[in-house]
């Protein structure tokens, strides 16, 4: 079927979810770990977050800004996108989007000043404007811990934008960050530590749950419900002894009869 113009293209969030998100973004990019897991090569950068001198907004040549990258160290993740660049698979390469590679590092600056035209040919570099962060390019995928450059300009314009744990943001109106329930998140090592522990009591055994027999079917477990069930039981296996035996003499001497007549028979 063909897709319908009354789809329902856009969901409404609420404005707080979406500035925790971006928050939670931008924390998760200051984590090497995290920037290390999306595939970045963050090997030879000094520091993470990266933070490089406003001179780099004034930057009107593509040379220039790629010598800048190489300078920090953060050229190798656009070597990584350049070679991941290949085919796509399926019908989109006939869409107008032929090819398909990986996110290199994401340059947030405060303003433009010519930083935009000399960075839109480099392979793999988004840029933004710290006062117009995007989710989709600090977590491309749902993947959080993109490889971020700041200028410096940018990175200290985010007190204002998003404030502290001590002072509301002064850009936004009376926005403060959401505050963590808990100062260690490593809940393992919380109840590993020896506060925990010397208050905990001491690890119990299992208890052994033996299995549920069937009376009927167990003698022994019928025996201890009901002791008289092996007299009844024994008087039931000597009955059928006894009952086994009478028919066992009957047959015999059935037969015994049947040779004696058929002897008579022919004797005649």
């Amino acid at each position: 079927n063909p897709t319908k113009t009354w789809r329902k293209w856009h969901r409404s969030s609420n404005v707080n979810q979406r500035r925790y998100a971006v928050a939670s973004a931008l924390a998760a990019s200051a984590v090497t770990p995290l920037v290390m897991a999306r595939g970045h090569r963050v090997q030879n950068v000094p520091e993470l977050p990266l933070v490089v001198t406003n001179d780099i907004e004034s930057t009107i040549k593509t040379q220039k800004a790629i010598e800048s990258l190489k300078a920090v160290g953060a050229f190798d993740d656009v070597r990584r996108v350049k070679s991941s660049r290949g085919l796509r698979r399926g019908t989109g390469k006939t869409r107008n989007r032929r090819f398909s590679q990986r996110r290199g590092p994401l340059v947030i600056y405060n303003k433009d000043e010519g930083l935009v035209k000399a960075l839109r040919n480099v392979p793999g570099v988004d840029f933004c404007c710290v006062t117009r962060l995007n989710l989709l390019q600090l977590a491309p995928g749902g993947h959080l811990g993109r490889f971020c450059v700041w200028t410096q300009g940018a990175f200290e314009q985010l007190d204002a934008l998003y404030g502290t744990h001590r002072k509301p943001a002064t850009l936004k109106s009376g926005y403060r960050l959401p505050r963590s329930q808990m100062v260690q998140a490593d809940l393992g090592r919380l109840i590993k530590s020896d506060e925990v522990q010397s208050v905990l009591r001491a690890k119990r055994a299992p208890a052994h749950v033996g299995r549920k027999k069937n009376p009927l079917k167990n003698l022994g477990v019928m025996a201890k419900l009901n002791p008289y069930a092996v007299v009844l039981r024994r008087s039931q296996i000597l009955g059928q002894r006894k009952k086994q035996t009478k028919l066992a003499k009957d047959a015999k001497k059935r037969i015994q009869q049947q040779k004696k007549a058929f002897r008579q028979q022919f004797a005649a």
